[in-house]
């Protein structure tokens, strides 16, 4: 972007030339890194999932020249049965992102406010942006908690990650629920792309509430990122929207391998929980670790925490971290500039981070 002149740019929509897009986490390329940036698994996933890919070569690769099923029925039934919903509560898309973009299209260009908070998933600002969606932005209180009585006023829809990122806290079910009840006329999207690792999902809610969409993904619990596959479960009137929006701008966004890969995934449950059993483990040794070092941690139901340092400045400590490679996601932004986001690794990996600390910078 930086290369491009504003004599280039004229050949741009206009719309475009004002966009701010999001900002992905770094994938460098470093011998012996750590990255704990991203919040991928650690793990791999299921070894079910490489026997689906392996399979469609092995039996018949000819199948690659032709349309996969753009309902993605089969990857469909396999997540309703594992969500205890209905298939027909089911929408699947090429990653949650990419949901996500489908719900902001489908439900929030509105004459009132979208609602969501100031410490959020930073898609949400550009989708905003991108879609034209008016916002009305709310403050996480002193806590870095929502303030549920904030979402009790006129909107166009209201959106919250939860657990949230990158604070890691979790909103519980009681507090979801007010929401929707003050909201019957607005749709109330949960953004559960953390849940798995001990936040309470909404989806146990969908029955009961019409204006509901839980939003999901594999990438994070699943250890599937490298796929792209994200989900949405809601009752069947909100799923049309979505269906509508989907086939209106990819009619076929699961490839083969992202559909194989997933099902099996979604049906291989003792390993799932047994990897995000893992997770959580790690999750609060390393917040012990961390503890005793003198760093202040949010409580986390993620597989992240957010954490600070007050004896260091935090863009500082993340320079040096990488200094010795070990990367972390620091967010030069108002309220949170003095945190870190680090994703849980392995114990292995982080108890490097942890000598790392306190051998060669606290010492």
């Amino acid at each position: 972007m930086s290369n491009i002149t504003i004599e280039q740019m004229r050949f741009w929509s206009p719309e475009v030339r004002e966009l701010e897009p999001y900002v992905p986490g770094e994938q460098p390329k470093i011998q012996n890194l750590l990255k704990l940036n991203t919040n991928e698994n650690p793990y791999p996933p299921s070894p079910k999932v490489v026997e689906a890919v392996q399979k469609i070569l092995a039996n018949d690769a000819d199948v690659l020249r032709l349309y996969p099923d753009p309902d993605a029925s089969e990857l469909k039934h396999a997540i309703a049965k594992q969500q205890n919903v209905a298939a027909e509560n089911v929408f699947v898309g090429n990653g949650s992102d990419e949901v996500l973009a489908h719900i902001f299209k489908a439900f929030f260009i509105q004459e009132q406010p979208l609602l969501y908070p100031d410490i959020t998933y930073s898609f949400y600002p550009v989708y905003s942006q991108f879609f034209g969606v008016k916002t009305k932005i709310l403050p996480l209180n002193e806590n870095f908690e929502i303030v549920v009585d904030d979402y009790k006023q006129p909107n166009g829809g209201i959106i919250i990650t939860n657990p949230n990122a990158p604070t890691s806290i979790a909103l519980g079910l009681s507090a979801i629920e007010e929401i929707l009840q003050a909201n019957p006329d607005s749709v109330v999207v949960i953004d559960e792309a953390y849940v798995d690792f001990g936040a309470e999902s909404a989806v146990s809610l969908i029955e009961k509430y019409e204006n509901l969409v839980v939003c999901q993904t594999t990438s994070k619990s699943r250890s599937l990122a490298g796929l792209r596959v994200g989900f949405a479960i809601a009752q069947p009137h909100l799923i049309a929207a979505l269906e509508a929006v989907k086939n209106s701008f990819n009619s076929y966004p699961m490839d083969r391998f992202a559909i194989a890969a997933a099902v099996a995934s979604f049906e291989d449950q003792k390993y799932f929980e047994a990897q995000n059993a893992k997770v959580i483990a790690s999750r609060e040794k390393l917040v012990n670790q961390l503890n005793e070092l003198g760093f202040k941690v949010l409580p986390s139901s993620a597989n992240f925490i957010f954490a600070s340092l007050p004896s260091k400045d935090a863009g500082e400590l993340a320079a040096e971290l990488r200094e010795c490679g070990i990367i972390v996601r620091y967010f030069n932004k108002p309220r949170i500039n003095q945190f870190l986001r680090i994703t849980i690794g392995t114990d292995e990996q982080n108890q490097r981070l942890v000598d790392t600390l306190k051998n060669d910078i606290l010492a």
